[in-house]
């Protein structure tokens, strides 16, 4: 195997009360805190960029880049919000990183907003997920006590002061303006842009918005540099990441691998297909990702590599699915989800999700019309590119992939219901009806 894990973020999940400030204290914690507080704010940005961190949310965009938009001080306040909102199905990464290790997201909070001159940070998080909720207030109160958050952080002058905040639990929330709005008190909807958020965010104010990963990879940089970080990875994307492994392997669970491993390589560390299966498609970066299948086994899991093949790296969320499995019913569910989903703000996802899910249905049922194929691409082709946001572009990205690698199953769906294609007694998956994708 060519490729090893290289555990930084989840090096002591394993420890006993592995979320207090006491345990992450003895594994580095705050140490790169104390030295970013000696370093110039436009140094930090400039680490940032150097080590190559991109944004680990599903965009990737460059996380110090991001930081460097934001315009020069003009005497108001500035934010830092960390999107903590995961709902895509198969994205399972930043709760277990909040449940674990807290304290590396809150340090990084603290150094990106010393970074961007930020003096209130906020963490929106899924509202469902109290039992995350109840650990990174824990944390918060933990990091007040010892003085790394309040009025004169470490006797530095530095004053930060971060709010957690729970969401209702809406998929659309996950959308950076959609995200800003419901953390004003409005409904949750997709903003038009520009103005962007770093120029007119939160409040009207310059706001940065990252994902949990990004900000609780910042103290790794600063403390061992960005050369340590950029020496992981590829060449275009550095560093390393967790690869959350659901599905059919013998052990599924956050794998922490530097950019650029195989699924191949992750299944192998994942002790194979669970009972020896063959491994019939994949999702790299969860539901709004286009599928793979067993072809892609060797492709590098980097943003270039998998974009190159027509897909997107996304939040890394490997959703493994054998040759058991229906693709049409699959797809069916997530459209489900994303029909449920849509906040209704823009006519081509309100309506296109809509229709998806009703000719998904009738193909699911065995019971597809002549010209459904062709009507599903149809509809994908005018919500792509269309929509206010991407939970549009995302809800398509199964269905064309779907077509395109699995035609032969949807044609099945013209005459024969995905039951008898994929029984109930060998079907590993959906052998329930109520059992979630």
């Amino acid at each position: 195997m060519s490729t090893q894990l290289t555990p930084i973020l989840s090096a002591f999940w394993d420890v006993e009360r592995s979320w207090t400030l006491e345990t992450y204290e003895q594994h580095e914690g705050y140490q790169a805190l104390r030295a970013a507080l000696d370093m110039d704010a436009a140094d930090l940005v400039s680490a940032a960029k150097d080590s190559g961190l991109r944004g680990r949310g599903g965009a990737g965009f460059p996380t110090g880049m991001k930081w460097g938009f934001l315009p020069p001080p003009d005497g108001g306040p500035r934010y830092l919000v960390v999107n903590a909102d995961e709902s895509e199905p198969g994205t399972c990464k930043d709760t277990p990183l909040m449940m674990a290790a807290p304290h590396f997201l809150i340090e990084g909070m603290i150094i990106t907003s010393f970074a961007i001159g930020c003096n209130h940070a906020f963490i929106y998080l899924r509202g469902e997920v109290v039992h995350v909720y109840r650990r990174l207030m824990r944390a918060v109160e933990e990091a007040y006590a010892a003085g790394y958050l309040g009025k004169d952080v470490l006797g530095t002058g530095f004053d930060l002061d971060i709010t957690v905040h729970a969401g209702a639990g809406a998929y659309i929330c996950g959308e950076e303006t959609a995200l800003l709005d419901s953390l004003e008190g409005r409904r949750g909807q997709p903003r038009l842009k520009p103005p962007f958020p770093a120029v007119a965010g939160l409040y009207a104010r310059p706001t940065v918005v990252n994902n949990v990963e990004s900000i609780a990879s910042v103290p790794p940089i600063v403390l061992h540099g960005a050369d340590w970080f950029a020496g992981m990875g590829t060449e275009k994307s550095q560093g390393f990441g967790l690869f959350s492994l659901s599905g059919h392997v013998e052990r599924p669970g956050q794998y922490e691998a530097p950019l650029g491993i195989t699924l191949r390589e992750l299944i192998d560390m994942a002790g194979g297909m669970r009972g020896g299966r063959k491994l019939k498609f994949w999702t790299p970066g969860g539901s709004s990702t286009p599928i793979f299948t067993d072809a892609h086994l060797d492709v590098p899991l980097d943003f270039e590599s998998v974009a190159a093949e027509g897909s997107m790296l996304g939040t890394r969320a490997l959703q493994i699915f054998d040759e058991t499995v229906s693709v049409v019913r699959a797809v069916s569910r997530w459209i489900d989800f994303y029909a449920h989903e849509s906040c209704g703000k823009c006519t081509p996802c309100r309506e296109g999700t809509f229709w998806l899910k009703q000719i998904l249905a009738r193909l699911e049922a065995g019971q597809g019309r002549e010209g459904d194929i062709e009507k599903l691409d149809d509809i994908c082709d005018n919500i792509l590119g269309r929509s206010f946001c991407a939970l549009g572009d995302g809800a398509t990205s199964p269905v064309t992939s779907g077509i395109k690698y699995f035609r032969e199953e949807f044609e099945q769906g013209m005459h024969t219901p995905w039951r008898e294609l994929f029984p109930p007694e060998r079907n590993t998956l959906f052998a329930k009806e109520s059992q979630p994708v």
